[in-house]
């Protein structure tokens, strides 16, 4: 099979790990707290992580000389999670993962203030779009409007910025010990929430906890594996195909049908996050030195 194929068939899992976890998420939700949903899934990651990194080059990979950045990376993870698990109890299934596609257009638009890079006109446009989609599936002062999109996007924020500190550190830090670290952080600050946030769980309840964790690291496992075989640019348009799976699994469990304007909403988020991606391959790609 060619690599290519192998990286979006990698990507496609392990997109499907991270619809199937939002999905046991959501409905862990309608019990218990998100900090408690939080602290399971770390708790069930955090090993599943270390093991991966034995295997993938031995636990020194996991050692830092920057602990600071780690903590600082492990809290905004905490913010990204705790307001994308509390944006699903709120949400649609898949009305949330469309306002969570606005990421990538965060990611561009801090990336001016926050590492000083510049983005250029076409970029621009299709952030500019792509946030009018947001606005499209959103519907501020509308009838429809739901304060748990201003959470999601809350989420989309914090994951934009997660991701920006992946790309000012990220070459001096290996990705396990990234990946570990920041999951480190909030198994902690959520264990310390439990006295206030606990509920025994059901029975029924422990494998949905169990599920929840792995299904987290079998995503990252995926991700990572599918940028190994396939460039960034054939990967990555895969990850909008958690939109098909949040409407199915929307619709199989809770029932729930997006009307057109989430649907037309979404086409501008994607077709802008496309835009963007393109963009930015093509300029890498004049910048690339001949041979």
């Amino acid at each position: 099979m060619p690599s290519s194929l192998k990286g979006i068939g990698f990507m496609c899992l392990g997109v499907l790990c991270l619809a199937l976890g939002d999905a046991v998420a959501k409905w862990l939700g309608e019990v218990h707290s998100p900090l408690q949903i939080i602290f399971f899934r770390t708790l069930v990651s955090l090993p599943l992580i270390a093991l991966l990194a034995h295997f993938g080059g031995g636990l020194r990979k996991l050692g830092t000389r920057r602990p600071g950045i780690h903590l600082l990376r492990g809290l905004i993870y905490t913010g990204t999670m705790g307001c994308f698990v509390l944006g699903l109890t709120l949400l649609p299934l898949a009305e949330a993962t469309a306002i969570a596609f606005v990421a990538p257009l965060f990611v561009t638009l801090l990336s001016v203030p926050l590492l000083g890079e510049r983005i250029e006109g076409p970029v621009l446009v299709a952030s500019l779009v792509g946030f009018l989609g947001v606005l499209v599936v959103v519907r501020p002062g509308g009838e429809t409007f739901d304060p748990g999109a201003l959470v999601m996007l809350g989420a989309a924020v914090f994951y934009a910025l997660l991701m920006l500190t992946s790309r000012r550190w990220g070459g001096t830090e290996h990705l396990w010990a990234m990946v570990f670290y920041m999951t480190l952080v909030p198994l902690v600050l959520t264990a310390a929430s439990l006295p206030w946030v606990w509920q025994t769980p059901l029975n029924w309840h422990w494998p949905a906890f169990l599920a929840s964790g792995v299904l987290g690291v079998g995503a990252t496992a995926c991700i990572t594996l599918a940028f190994r075989h396939a460039p960034a640019a054939i990967a990555a348009p895969f990850d909008y195909t958690a939109l098909l799976w949040a409407v199915l699994l929307g619709w199989w469990f809770w029932g729930e049908m997006p009307d057109l304007g989430v649907f037309a909403g979404s086409v501008l988020i994607i077709g802008s996050g496309l835009a963007v991606a393109y963009h930015e391959r093509r300029t890498s790609l004049k910048r690339r030195p001949t041979s």
